[in-house]
């Protein structure tokens, strides 16, 4: 039986030959072995020429004699939701929408993350008193890593 230790071990030996600021975000083994490995870079996208890469590793090192299996690596999507910390690093200072769970919405910029919270700036419109306009206040959030729902990158088209 292939385990995702075993697919791990070798996508990571061969990031950190290529490429250190590679990382593994997700893992999958489906039935019939369909094994899906995500990765993603520090800085920014991944290559196809670092998708290949990895999948060769993986590819030649488990035997299709012993065990079949079809294999797929590709980068994170940015549609999906965030599923490492390097994630939300990487997106520092861009906008983000998080769902919570207790059905808070909030997006915003996120400011800062670490391992059991994150930190975002949010903006509305508010009316102040004795004011005709209504102005643009910042409101600073902390949402802990265990309330987390579901986080999404926005992407915006300038």
């Amino acid at each position: 039986m292939i385990t995702k230790q075993q697919v791990a071990d070798l996508a990571n030996e061969r990031i950190q030959e290529r490429n250190p600021a590679l990382y593994i975000v997700e893992i999958t083994i489906g039935n019939g072995n369909q094994i899906l490995v995500e990765i993603d870079h520090e800085e920014h996208g991944v290559s196809i020429e670092d998708c290949m890469s990895v999948s060769r590793n993986i590819e030649h090192n488990l035997d299709r004699e012993v065990e079949d299996f079809s294999l797929e690596v590709a980068s994170a999507g940015l549609s999906k939701p965030f599923r490492v910390l390097k994630q939300y690093l990487k997106n520092i200072g861009k906008t983000v929408k998080v769902k919570t769970i207790e059905d808070g919405k909030f997006e915003g910029v996120l400011t800062a993350a670490n391992e059991t919270e994150i930190q975002i700036t949010t903006k509305e419109k508010v009316r102040l008193e004795g004011k005709k306009k209504k102005v643009w206040e910042e409101t600073n959030h902390t949402i802990l890593m265990e309330k987390i729902k579901e986080t999404n990158l926005v992407i915006t088209f300038k």
